[in-house]
């Protein structure tokens, strides 16, 4: 009697539980909502109940229905940043989210690079990590991060909460996001709010649905989590266990630092990456949000390599692609890091200046501020005449300069194909290269390797991206 006793008790608690008025872990205490907008919020009640929600900043309230499972989804109208600010839910029962911040929201997702927290990997420090931390308490700075895990199917939430700055949370939080939230509360003075999403060493396949790499796949798509073998590089199994559970969660835009994991395969990223965002924008419905991502650093990913050594091995193809990729995405940055790689460690240390260059994207391009540079040296075309072959560069006022006496990183091509390494000539606005074996100059590379240091510049400091200009 006394097992019957505990056994109904059991069942009539986790009955009360199912019915009770909860929220997914992305609306907790803490929070921040992008301000001036319909922000979604969605959770569970009693079945069939109406669930009322109110935000202080306004004091307007929403009703919305909870469904036959007890699910439901509204729309919050915010307004200009601000907080600390409470909202108060009932469905008879009441839930009341305290320290609600209304400002700037940014997914922030990606692999190592990303994942990379303020306090290092064993061993790989985060240069100037330690002080920063030590300096970062900040109430107007919000985090939030997404644990590991893969999935074959679409996940509804995670186990996580958001956290104020604060030396105990930044340390372990992703360092390039954290630099790049400092930088943009600073400057806009307002609430800024980070979602971190990332798992080192994950495939961009990871981070697609089952839809959206079907037509791309030679790997199996997993039926069942029993297929997952890597999660991090099984298809769709992040987008299911990490990314889908934020999906839909009012946002300003997204960062993404990935592309090592893909290094040897350019030409499938080629393909995959504008078909990622697109994904991601029509899921979230806000539109082309801004979409910014860092360039991969150099790194000799010849320690990788067991099996023969192809061509498109060198990683500079892949820095290529993510180059032109600005092209076919629209509203979209690449933050060039070809000043920030390290030959034997695939994470550099200066998370800080990816951060800082991230944040100058968002600002100039998101935000419309002026008076700054915010993107390196873009190659508009060149010429040639009498054997010589002139860059011109889109937009530089103050010019472009080299770091080097005599710059070592250009190639040019005759018809031939073959590449020689060229004299270069760094003039304000233009370079000129030449080859005494090269009488036709017919294509142009700049940093075209695993391994390489960032040669030209403009006067902001921000480097000019490894380029190509031929197709080969």
């Amino acid at each position: 009697m006394r097992r019957f006793f505990l056994l109904a008790v059991g069942l009539f608690t986790a009955q009360l539980m199912l019915g009770a008025l909860r929220l997914p872990a992305l609306f907790s205490n803490h929070m921040v909502l992008q301000q001036n907008a319909q922000v979604p919020i969605w959770g569970h009640a009693r079945a069939g109940a109406l669930v009322r929600i109110q935000g202080s900043w306004n004091n307007k309230t929403v009703e919305v229905k909870a469904d036959a499972e007890g699910k439901w989804k509204t729309f919050l109208e915010t307004s200009d940043f601000g907080g600390p600010y409470e909202i108060h839910l009932s469905d008879g029962e009441t839930l009341v989210l305290e320290d609600v911040m209304l400002g700037e929201v940014w997914l922030c997702a990606g692999q190592s690079n990303m994942e990379m927290p303020m306090e290092g990997f064993r061993s790989q420090p985060v240069e100037g990590g330690n002080l920063a931390v030590l300096k970062s308490a900040n109430p107007l700075l919000r985090m939030i991060s997404v644990p590991r895990k893969a999935s074959a199917f679409p996940l509804n939430d995670f186990e996580g909460r958001w956290e104020r700055a604060r030396p105990e949370s930044v340390a372990r939080f992703s360092a390039a996001a954290y630099f790049f939230g400092k930088t943009l509360q600073e400057f806009m003075g307002v609430p800024v709010g980070l979602i971190e999403v990332s798992w080192g060493g994950s495939c961009i396949q990871a981070w697609m649905s089952r839809a959206s790499t079907v037509d791309f796949e030679d790997k199996t798509i997993p039926q069942n989590d029993a297929d997952i073998e890597e999660p991090n590089r099984t298809p769709s199994a992040l987008f299911n266990g990490m990314l889908h559970p934020v999906i839909g969660y009012g946002i300003q835009g997204a960062l993404w630092y990935q592309g090592e994991t893909n290094y040897a395969e350019p030409d499938l990223y080629a393909d995959l990456l504008p078909v990622m965002v697109e994904e991601w924008r029509t899921l979230w419905g806000l539109g082309t949000f801004p979409f910014y991502y860092a360039q991969i650093a150099p790194f000799d990913y010849k320690v990788f390599r067991t099996d023969v050594i192809h061509p498109r091995h060198n990683s500079a193809f892949l820095r290529d692609v993510q180059r032109r990729a600005e092209e076919v995405i629209p509203n979209s940055q690449m933050v060039v890091l070809l000043d920030l790689g390290h030959p034997d460690n695939i994470h550099p240390p200066q998370k800080q200046e990816v951060g800082e260059r991230f944040a100058l994207a968002a600002l100039g391009g998101a935000y419309g501020q002026r008076g700054f540079q915010h993107r390196g040296p873009v190659v508009e075309g060149f010429s040639v005449q009498e054997g010589v072959l002139t860059l011109r560069f889109k937009d530089q006022r103050l010019g472009i300069h080299s770091r080097v006496a005599e710059p070592q990183l250009f190639e040019i091509a005759g018809s031939d194909k073959r590449f020689y390494r060229a004299t270069a000539v760094v003039r304000s606005k233009s370079i000129l290269l030449s080859h005494p074996l090269v009488a036709e100059p017919v294509a142009v590379r700049y940093a075209f390797d695993d391994y390489v240091e960032a040669e030209i510049f403009n006067n902001a400091g921000l480097p000019l991206s490894s380029f190509r200009t031929d197709d080969w």
